[in-house]
């Protein structure tokens, strides 16, 4: 590997989201790592969303340029048109009424306060406006989210351990 393809290694790890930051000699270390074992044949570095660089050995033995990777397409199910109209499920309460408790930060949603335990809320839980309602672990820190509404929540719309954004609903309550 060249000290150009070195650097544009660097360069394509600095722009991988989840990894913080990466320099030239992480990068020759990384090359190292394959020059002294020939049983690695690639190293792939992945950040969030399965985005990432591949790098991989060559024939002659050195490694070749880094390969940018994207995440995988994920198949889009058409469905067909019904054959007959089928009446749809009725709804808790209509969409506008409910309030959304957001997420304040980037972080990884937690349901409850340690692996097992029952959650803070489920379908149907009826919360005070104050109410820690789960938890978002910021960079090692764990900050319990409280409702802003008192009323009864009527979706969670976050699995357990995902990450959620800034902004982003985490429960729509029904106020009371």
């Amino acid at each position: 590997m060249t000290p150009d393809d070195m650097r544009q290694l660097a360069e394509l790890l600095q722009h991988v989201p989840g990894i913080k930051s990466v320099d030239l000699k992480d990068v020759k270390r990384l090359v190292e790592l394959m020059r002294e074992a020939p049983e690695i044949g690639s190293i792939e570095v992945k950040g969030w969303f399965g985005t990432g660089v591949l790098v991989t050995r060559t024939g002659s033995g050195a490694a070749a340029a880094p390969v940018p990777l994207l995440p995988a397409p994920v198949p889009v199910a058409i469905p067909a048109a019904p054959a007959a109209a089928v009446p749809a499920p009725a709804a808790p309460a209509p969409a506008t009424t409910l309030k959304e408790v957001r997420s304040p930060m980037v972080g990884t949603f937690y349901k409850a306060p340690e692996p097992g335990a029952e959650p803070y809320v489920t379908v149907g839980s009826r919360i005070a406006a104050g109410q820690t309602v789960c938890i978002i672990e910021a960079m090692k820190i764990m900050n319990e989210i409280e409702a802003e509404v008192a009323g009864v929540v009527r979706e969670v719309c976050v699995e357990d351990a995902q990450p959620v954004e800034y902004g982003q609903v985490l429960f729509r309550v029904e106020p009371a």
